[in-house]
């Protein structure tokens, strides 16, 4: 018996030690993966840093345009008219930014062969891909911002800023531009990527309840608009603005969580390095 218990105390010191390596091994490669998102999201800022100038007037030059020509087109309206062009010319700035641009880089970038360099380093996908994903957001949000803050001052109101606006935003902003990264990755051509993306950005922007309200539209319509998240953001960013949370301003929220997943899923399982196999 005696003779029993040096084999067992070494037996739970061999466990031990290899419960230790195996700790440490996770946690080195939640670092190591940390560290590989970190470089590539510098990479992508780097991207931002060198053609700011360029994002910021391609966020704000078509919304502004189109807030400004409704000032001067409508005629005393009222303050739900007016919350309705504002939120609605803030989604347009996203849908430019982050369906638009990011699915036309993206696919351009796949085409000029830029992933197949990607591919070749010992980096995990996912970081590639929320990393573009980061790029999208800090494209998006800065003509958030400034398109509140002009259509206030243009149309003389003041919106009902709370903590709700937050998840509401960042939602908005992920459900967006992950459609438009997923299109980028799916992309089988570029021209084709141009095409879709330029009739979406249209049809979303004047034949959804961006603009106007769901009850304008057309039925057919009516029911097209409940496939994008646009609707669903338009609806949660306009309320949030007036009244602050509520639980219509949940559901909307829930819904744009729920397109954000599908779309990271959907880039992470269909999405190919390549441009052929």
């Amino acid at each position: 018996m005696e003779q029993m218990k040096p084999s067992m105390q070494n037996h739970d010191l061999q466990l031990q030690e290899a419960v230790f390596l195996q700790g440490h091994q996770q946690q080195s490669i939640i670092q190591r993966r940390m560290t590989e998102w970190l470089i590539l999201a510098r990479i992508q800022f780097s991207i931002i840093r060198e053609a700011w100038v360029w994002i910021f007037i391609m966020a704000c030059m078509f919304p502004l345009t189109t807030l400004l020509f409704l000032k001067f087109f409508t005629v005393d309206p009222t303050p739900a008219v007016m919350t309705r062009i504002i939120t609605g010319n803030m989604l347009f700035g996203l849908i430019v930014m982050g369906l638009n641009s990011m699915a036309q880089e993206i696919s351009w970038q796949k085409h000029q062969g830029h992933f197949t360099y990607y591919s070749s380093l010992p980096i995990a996908k996912v970081n590639f891909i929320f990393a573009n994903l980061l790029r999208g957001l800090i494209m998006c949000v800065p003509s958030f911002i400034i398109l509140a803050m002009i259509g206030q001052l243009a149309y003389g109101i003041q919106f009902h800023y709370s903590w709700g606006l937050v998840p509401v935003l960042l939602l908005t902003v992920f459900s967006v531009v992950g459609a438009g990264v997923l299109i980028g990755f799916w992309s089988p051509s570029h021209q084709l990527t141009n095409m879709l993306v330029q009739a979406l950005m249209m049809f979303i922007s004047f034949l959804t309840p961006v603009m106007v309200d769901m009850d304008q539209l057309p039925v057919i319509l009516q029911w097209f608009a409940y496939i994008f998240p646009t609707t669903y953001a338009a609806e949660a960013m306009r309320e949030v603005l007036i009244s602050g949370w509520s639980g219509s301003v949940a559901w909307n929220s829930l819904v744009l969580l729920l397109f954000s997943l599908i779309s990271i899923v959907l880039i992470l399982k269909k999405v190919d390095w390549r441009v052929e196999k």
